[in-house]
């Protein structure tokens, strides 16, 4: 029987109550590491001088820099030029889900996985529309192709820069940029294949059989106020919504502070009532260009300028890690802070019925925003939206369209040929595009995602103890009990459907973390090279396809498709049966 020392029964039970804390998703990521990292030097198993140490480590500032180049390649516009011609592809729907995919996965190769979507995003929603199209049934493609694409180098997703720097610590090298590509592109390729020939059977069906010109994202919930002069005085909630082709509904009155739901269409409106409509956004424009008609939006606003040709409407979606994250409209207070107006909300559950000031923002709440060219730029830039449908307007200014993949493409090549390490080399570049301007400072800091940077920082000391203490060898010793008589492709299956089991309920970054450790171990108990377990923990992690929650791509897409909880794993259960059938032979044939 083995006994287990104080550290170890302590590591055990902290990595179980964040596993746990993850798994709950009521605390932010950061937040739960944090607490994680404080129990762990509370008792013992991280000394005090060594808790911050993870901030230090080369795979925190590998992600950083990756990020701030992500942030440069998109403003350069080189990269918005290529997607410019993907409108030729839309001609079958196969073909445009084939073409954005792939042009998905080659970005995210090379930037941030969810910077490569973000470009995507507002470009196969545009598209689907002018072609008629769901675009349910291509948004959850894209952001699986996201993540298929991150596969193929060092620095395409976090979780092979965290598995290259533990290689370093236990072989003294560590992987190469381009080690990844001859399994993840095999892998890669496949789950590409995949999901333009099945996403179509497989994504669901009563998404498919909706109206082909609106989805269940273009329902907005907004609210409106009836001024005196108001021609609707009088009339009849019927007549409203016929005025909006009866494809507008009205959820509500409140009138004097009482709130009546689901009025009949008989009910007479009065002046200084305010209507909660929910409508697709199209068919609720009427109402938001005349103001003589109604209010429209969480605050009443000057109607003169409502009248200025350069007011416009877009669509914006609420980026992960956005700053107006749980917090109400009415705190926002857009109008104050940047002179534009909130129409509407969507979301991919039922809105409450509530008045538009009192909702709380969430991740994938798409805002439907009225003001002029450079307040919305402002706001999308300094809030965390993205743009998914504007009306004649470019979010990203262009500069740089030449330098900023130069400087980059050196960088490459310099980690590429073993010049430098990766993190040296990509430190070199943002510093290189900060001085040729670039990207400004303020937009490099922007660009980080600072909860993830803060979670690597955090969970790199935990991981660390998990091997120092002795409990990775005790969790080998139970696998060995196990793949002592398996062979090798069944030992790689086990460690690589565990490690995306864990992804799905947590987060790749803590999976890699606490999965690789227990890799190395258990290859030094039997006594064969680590390689070919850590390949499998990396593709592991970075295949969280089952849920929205496992990776931002996921949640990015939940609002836009109108998806539901439960379609991701209708299509992501059979990709990960397709990456574990490609990924355990490539990696035997490679990495044995």
């Amino acid at each position: 029987m083995v006994t287990m020392t104080t550290p170890q029964i302590s590591i055990f039970i902290i990595l179980a109550l964040t596993m746990s804390l993850f798994i709950w998703n009521h605390w932010r990521y950061d937040i739960v590491a944090g607490l994680a990292l404080m129990a762990s030097v509370f008792t013992g198993v991280v000394p005090v001088d060594h808790a911050f140490d993870g901030f230090s480590h080369p795979a925190v500032i590998t992600v950083a820099c990756v990020l701030v180049i992500s942030q440069a390649l998109q403003a350069s516009g080189v990269v918005g030029f290529f997607l410019s011609h993907l409108a030729r592809f839309r001609k079958t729907a196969r073909s445009q889900l084939a073409a954005n995919c792939i042009t998905t996965s080659v970005l995210s190769a090379f930037m941030n996985n969810i910077g490569a979507l973000a470009l995507m995003l507002p470009i196969t929603i545009r598209d689907a529309r002018k072609a008629k199209r769901m675009p349910s049934t291509l948004l959850m493609p894209l952001s699986f192709a996201s993540l298929l694409g991150g596969l193929v180098t060092l620095i395409g997703t976090p979780p092979n820069i965290i598995i290259s720097t533990v290689r370093a610590d236990h072989s003294g090298e560590p992987f190469s940029m381009f080690d990844f590509t001859p399994v993840g592109l095999t892998v890669a390729l496949s789950g590409i294949l995949f999901l333009v020939f099945a996403s179509r059977y497989l994504l669901p069906r009563h998404q498919q059989q909706a109206s082909d010109n609106q989805s269940r994202i273009a329902r907005y919930l907004t609210e409106i106020v009836i001024p005196e002069n108001s021609r609707l005085t009088g009339q009849s909630v019927g007549q409203l919504e016929a005025l909006c082709d009866n494809e507008a509904t009205v959820m509500a009155i409140i009138r004097n502070n009482y709130r009546r739901l689901a009025p009949s269409t008989h009910e007479i409106i009065r002046a200084d009532d305010s209507l909660i409509l929910q409508g697709d956004s199209e068919v609720l424009q009427p109402l938001f260009e005349d103001t003589s008609l109604v209010h429209a939006g969480a605050e009443l606003t000057d109607p003169e300028w409502l009248k200025s040709p350069d007011v416009i409407v877009i669509e914006a979606v609420v980026m992960p890690n956005s700053m107006i994250e749980g917090f109400a409209s009415r705190s926002i207070n857009m109008h104050k802070r940047f002179s534009v107006n909130l129409l509407g909300i969507a979301r991919e559950d039922h809105s409450p019925v509530a008045r538009l000031k009192h909702i709380r923002v969430k991740t994938g709440d798409v805002l439907l925003l009225q003001g002029e060219k450079q307040a919305l730029e402002q706001l999308c830039a300094t809030l965390g939206c993205l743009a998914i449908k504007n009306r004649g307007m470019e979010i990203t200014p262009k500069r740089a369209a030449l330098t900023t993949p130069a400087v980059f493409g050196l960088g490459i090549l310099a980690t590429a040929t073993g010049l430098m390490p990766v993190q040296i080399a990509f430190t070199t570049v943002v510093g290189a595009l900060v001085l040729l301007k670039a990207v400004s400072l303020r937009e490099a800091y922007r660009s980080i995602e600072w909860p993830v940077i803060v979670l690597l920082g955090f969970l790199i000391p935990v991981g660390e103890a998990l091997q120092n203490t002795g409990a990775t060898g005790l969790i080998a010793d139970a696998l060995v009990s196990i793949a002592a008589d398996i062979p090798l492709w069944a030992l790689l299956a086990l460690i690589l459907i565990t490690s995306m089991g864990l992804s799905d309920l947590v987060h790749n970054t803590p999976t890699a973390i606490l999965m690789a450790p227990i890799a190395l171990s258990l290859a030094d108990t039997l006594g064969m090279t680590a390689d070919p377990l850590l390949m499998a923990v990396a593709i592991g992690a970075a295949s969280p396809y089952l849920t929205p929650v496992g990776h931002q791509s996921n949640t990015l897409v939940l609002g836009p498709g109108g998806y539901q909880f439960s379609d991701y794993w209708r299509l992501g259960l059979p990709l990960d049966a397709v990456i574990v059938l490609v990924s355990v032979p490539m990696i035997m044939w490679v990495w044995s």
